[in-house]
């Protein structure tokens, strides 16, 4: 059983777990406090998400909605994970992520591209804006999380100037792309028809094969094994002969072409607009971060995490609002959230325990033997 609980990954779930109902509980508690009347079918609500609705058809087409939603997300997380894994805190995937809607929007609405030619140059202009944290940190020494968070609001105002250009006259939101550029948005591939819903796209099932091949990258190959030791420790690793000025580069450009990514794969579905009147970075970014620990840190249990996160965070929307206020269902999610931070606290406690648990019995072992040789 021990041998069983010492998994990595058998851990990283039964954290992830804990940190799930410990947060369900605390918000379930929280809806008590506000009204009492109303708390166990709100917080149901909330779990349930789309099989609120009981007609089959409204189901797929709100599970579709969920999935939209979880691919950018679930890119945001690699984004984070990639850069942790080499050492790096990518607070900045929330800036990255908001340069990728821009590229691939203006790409799309100003110049007419097609969709994989914006989605393309989303990612080179995320990898870009990744560039410039991991030169700041390489030549000057500059923490990537100062540079990331003062390049997260450049990347807003900008884009939020930069789209402007491409707003609806009557609106501070960006052209719908199925009336101005259908030809950049994602194809679907069949899925909108299986789904009831034309935002599904290519995005998703995308999404998946992309953390499957950072688990490979990072488990498996000379890069990510290099990776992985100039983060452990720089120094070593430039005494090894490895360019550690180039891996941390390289890691923040990889990082950054992930979260525009996620960028484009939202908005080139037309599922939502731009607002240039935004006065606040996007949450889909920080809430890679919690995606990315609740996932264990685990490329798949990551796929798992971010789904997790954005059904809930969708399910909020069919609290009774008339008991509750509409931020009810934020304020639910965040508690989730918030606790997701506490995962490797919880695996960290585990391997403590059952090796105190070892230590014990090795003390009984060895007291047995002694009284055994008298």
């Amino acid at each position: 059983m021990k041998k069983f609980l010492k998994n990595n990954a058998v851990q990283s779930l039964i954290a992830s777990l804990i940190c799930i109902v410990l947060g369900l509980l605390i918000g379930y508690v929280v809806l008590l406090f506000i009204n009492p009347r109303g708390a166990s079918e709100a917080i149901l609500a909330v779990i349930k998400n789309f099989w609120n609705y009981s007609r089959a058809n409204l189901q797929l087409k709100n599970f579709g909605s969920t999935l939209v939603k979880t691919a950018p997300l679930l890119m945001c997380a690699l984004s984070v994970l990639f850069a942790y894994k080499v050492g790096l805190f990518n607070i900045g995937a929330a800036g990255q992520y908001v340069i990728g809607a821009c590229a691939s929007l203006y790409a799309a609405l100003s110049w007419g591209w097609s969709w994989l030619p914006c989605l393309l140059f989303a990612i080179v202009c995320g990898a870009l804006y990744g560039a410039i944290v991991g030169l700041l940190k390489s030549f000057c020494n500059v923490n990537e999380v100062i540079s990331g968070i003062m390049l997260n609001w450049i990347g807003l105002y900008s884009t939020n100037m930069l789209l402007s250009k491409v707003k609806e006259s009557t609106s501070p939101y960006t052209l719908h792309l199925k009336n101005a550029a259908p030809q950049s948005m994602l194809p679907t591939l069949g899925l909108d028809g299986l789904f009831n819903n034309k935002s599904v796209t290519v995005a998703v099932p995308l999404a998946i094969v992309i953390a499957v091949v950072i688990l490979v990258i990072l488990d498996k190959t000379r890069l990510g094994y290099e990776l992985k030791a100039t983060g452990n420790n720089r120094n070593a690793a430039k005494y090894a002969g490895m360019a550690e000025r180039q891996n941390i580069i390289l890691t923040l450009m990889i990082a950054g072409a992930l979260a525009a990514m996620g960028g484009a794969f939202l908005y080139l579905t037309d599922f939502e607009q731009w607002s240039v009147t935004q006065s606040s970075v996007p949450g889909m970014g920080f809430n890679g971060i919690a995606a990315a620990f609740l996932g264990g840190l685990n490329p798949i249990g990551t796929i798992f995490a971010s789904y997790f996160i954005q059904h809930i965070t969708v399910g909020g929307a069919y609290v009774d609002k008339t008991m509750y206020s509409s931020q009810i269902s934020d304020l639910i999610s965040s508690i989730i959230i918030y606790l997701c931070g506490f995962v490797l606290f919880i695996k960290h406690a585990m391997n403590t325990g059952i090796a105190k648990s070892e230590d014990r019995q090795k003390q009984k072992a060895a007291k047995a033997g002694k009284g055994g040789v008298k």
